[in-house]
């Protein structure tokens, strides 16, 4: 086969790429590259405490700061939001090691 024969790696007709341009790596990214998950964790349990802590002290307050506990159940939110972050991220990082 020769080598500048692409007909088997060509990509389906797209007018912004070129047809005799690869498939497979295109851009300068390493092959290692990966996405920075540990750090998404640090940061989705970091909101997850702040939040949490920040929105029962909210709620618990009498009479609550500004006379309204809506703020307490956004916190609440936020924190029930990280929680399902950190699962996922979790997830991803168990997959990943397999």
């Amino acid at each position: 086969m020769d080598p500048r024969d692409h007909r088997s790696t060509a990509r389906p007709h797209d007018p912004g790429v070129p047809p005799e341009q690869p498939r497979g790596r295109t851009g300068t990214e390493p092959r290692t590259a990966r996405s920075p998950l540990v750090l998404r964790l640090v940061l989705a349990l970091f909101g997850l405490v702040v939040c949490a802590v920040l929105g029962a002290l909210w709620l618990s307050a009498s009479p609550p700061p500004g006379g309204t506990r809506g703020p307490g159940f956004v916190l609440l939110a936020l924190a029930a939001l990280a929680v399902v972050d950190v699962a996922v991220v979790t997830a991803r990082l168990r997959r990943r090691r397999r």
